[in-house]
């Protein structure tokens, strides 16, 4: 298994990211190899400050590289040699299985629905993000950014995808899949909302439980909640200045030690028709160690099969 991870990608990039590949190449089993995605001249002079053989990984050199503020269909069009294009061009001919990156997100999933493309079936593939859960455990929230405006078909494809998700790489049985809503009742939310909820409700495909509410977000009523990635970015970003607000008042706490995004590694999108996983664009070394250890474990479940067949 040949895993790509773009050394290019992030605020803190090559550094953080070639150190993170190093903690992920210790965590790999044999047989698994990771392919750094970049400027090879500079991850060569990174591993041997740090006293690690080049020869443990496999490189392709690329000499652009697509800035965080860039348009992405243009970057994607205009910077054939970058290394989120070139990464994206690996993926789709298979001498990678899967492709991560700490880099422009927009970038990311304009070149998975370039390259790999959506699964057949699959309206707008979708991201994901882990939500711990107070008495232990995790949730999944999707779609946290792809998409912004979304109809009601989409959200019911969301649940399922992201309750495969959760099945198969969180080993979470039997997914209860909830509606991200402004009241419990299943008449309540915006239009959005209402036409979503009977479509979920008669879907065979999940474990439909009803509507949550915000201050529901990290108790145990469902495993994964659905809702448009505008509303989700914002949640998402909201629960991630949690774990910086202890931080700053100097609190310490194991639950919202669990918010620090460095633990996940990454967000998948999830719909496409290999692996793919965006990194945060602050992304530590450790966070890049466990955005590459994300996408060999959506490999070896064969997540993107079972959706395929789900889809079919």
């Amino acid at each position: 298994m040949k895993i790509g991870l773009d050394i290019m990608g992030g605020d803190f990039a090559p550094k953080a990211t070639v150190l993170g590949a190093i903690e992920a190449y210790k965590a790999l089993s044999e047989g698994q190899q990771l392919v750094l995605i970049g400027d090879k001249e500079q991850a060569v002079s990174i591993l041997q400050e740090n006293n690690v053989s080049p020869d443990h990984f496999e490189f392709v050199h690329t000499t652009e590289v697509i800035g965080m503020g860039e348009h992405p269909t243009k970057a994607i069009v205009q910077k054939p040699d970058s290394s989120i294009s070139v990464g994206f061009k690996l993926l789709k001919e298979g001498s990678i299985a899967a492709f991560s990156s700490a880099g422009n997100s927009g970038a990311m999933l304009v070149g998975a629905l370039f390259s790999v493309k959506a699964i057949p079936g699959v309206l707008r593939p979708a991201m994901t993000t882990i939500i711990p859960k107070l008495k232990g455990g995790l949730g999944i929230l999707i779609d946290v950014g792809a998409n912004a405006d979304c109809k009601p078909e989409f959200l019911v494809q969301f649940g399922v995808l992201g309750s495969l998700f959760a099945q198969h790489v969180y080993n979470v049985q039997n997914p209860r899949v909830a509606l991200m809503n402004i009241g419990e009742e299943e008449e309540k939310g915006n239009i959005l909302s209402q036409a979503t909820y009977p479509l979920m409700k008669e879907s065979n495909l999940i474990n439909f439980t009803g509507n949550v509410e915000g201050r529901d977000m990290f108790g145990d009523l469902a495993d994964v909640i659905v809702c448009d990635g505008f509303t989700g970015n914002i949640i998402l970003k909201l629960a991630e200045s949690f774990y910086v607000v202890t931080l700053k008042k100097g609190l310490k706490d194991e639950f919202f030690d669990r918010f620090n995004y460095e633990q996940y590694g990454g967000s998948p999108i999830l719909g496409v028709n290999a692996p793919v996983v965006v990194g945060h664009g602050i992304s530590s070394p450790e966070a890049i160690k466990n955005m590459v250890l994300l996408s060999k474990n959506m490999v070896e479940s064969a997540l993107v099969d079972k959706i395929k067949l789900a889809f079919q």
